[in-house]
This record gives structure tokens, C-alpha cells and sequence, in this order.
């Protein structure tokens, strides 16, 4: 990310997010946008992920970890991918909307984390900073830099993002997986 968002286009994606989610509940077609009108930096390709809360509870929550189209068609395609389709959870009802708390998170590029053994790998991380990538195989899960707020110990994080990827916990201790990591601009309604 060369470019942090300014306050209005942080706004604007918030509005445009809440637009398609409300919509996508709601069983509507999410309206085309005219490009044209928005800034650079929104019709660029960007990765985001969108997560939604209820009473600061996690009800949904998806993204992508590559940009494959404008961070604006991103953030929208998400906001209603993660009311719908996040499968940790039921569909958002309608009665939910005026609850939903909605934050997007503007993803940088992945990059690899080398390190040598498990104890390295526990040195090299970065609370509260670095999202996290692990991969072993056909398996891969994230967790977004957010999620060190609830999981502020790094062996339990690693922990925790192995049993997402439906790895054993300490899958990280056994075998060298391929470990990226990446920052976000994270902002919120």
C-alpha cells in the first residue's frame, strides 16, 4: 500500500459497503457503480476483507488476500459475501441490519515470513501488526491483524489459525508450513 485512503474515500467505501450489504440481505441486485466518479485509489485493484459484528460479536467476516479487481467492487462483493456466506454462521436476516457494525480492512501484499524453527517463528511475529497467512499444503487459513486484540499470545495465536486450517494446534511446533504476512488500513462505521 503505497497510499493510505483519505477520510471521505474511507467513507465512501463504508457507505458503498453498507449499500450492498443492506441490498444483499434484502434480496436485491447490488446496483452498478460509475466508476468514472470515484478516485484512483478506489478504482485500483485492492484486497479487502469485510467483517461484521453484533454487540462487538463476530457475525460474519470474509475477504481475499490477493487484489483481482477494484478495492471498491472488493469491499462491496465482501460486505454481502460476509453476510451471507461466511459458513461459520447463518445468513444475516433483514431484523439484523440495524445491529450490524461493519469494518473493512485494506489488505497490503502478502509477503513471506522466513524462519528457521518454531522459535523463530514466535520472534518474528508482530502483535497487533502483521496479519498472518499459514499454509501446509492444500490448507491455508488468516487471521487479520484485529484478531491479536482477542488472541494476544503468539504460540495460541498460531495455535488458534492451525485449528482454522483444520490442522492439528501445534502443527506449527512439527513441520516448517509456509508463512506469509501482510498489514492492514483498517477502518470502521
Amino acid at each position: 500500500m503505497s497510499e493510505n485512503l483519505s477520510d471521505d474515500e474511507k467513507q465512501i467505501l463504508l457507505r458503498l459497503a453498507r449499500e450492498a450489504l443492506e441490498d444483499g440481505v434484502r434480496g436485491k441486485d447490488i446496483s452498478p457503480l460509475n466508476l468514472t466518479l470515484l478516485t484512483p485509489l478506489l478504482r485500483a485493484e485492492g484486497a479487502s476483507f469485510v467483517t461484521l459484528t453484533i454487540n462487538g460479536q463476530l457475525r460474519g467476516c470474509i475477504g481475499s488476500l490477493q487484489p483481482y479487481q477494484s478495492l471498491v467492487e472488493d469491499v462491496r462483493e465482501h460486505a454481502v459475501a460476509a453476510a451471507l456466506q461466511d459458513y461459520r454462521f447463518p445468513p444475516v436476516r433483514p431484523s439484523e441490519l440495524s445491529k450490524i457494525h461493519l469494518e473493512i480492512s485494506r489488505l497490503t501484499l502478502p509477503q513471506p515470513l522466513d524462519y528457521t524453527d518454531a522459535a523463530d517463528l514466535l520472534s518474528k511475529l508482530r502483535p497487533g501488526i502483521d496479519g498472518v497467512i499459514l499454509r501446509d499444503g492444500p490448507r491455508r487459513a488468516t487471521f487479520l491483524p484485529q484478531v491479536w486484540e482477542q488472541i494476544p499470545d503468539k504460540a495460541e495465536f498460531l495455535n488458534h489459525l492451525c485449528t482454522k486450517m483444520g490442522a492439528a494446534p501445534n502443527l506449527w511446533r512439527q513441520k516448517a508450513l509456509d508463512v506469509q504476512i501482510y498489514q492492514v488500513e483498517e477502518f470502521h462505521e
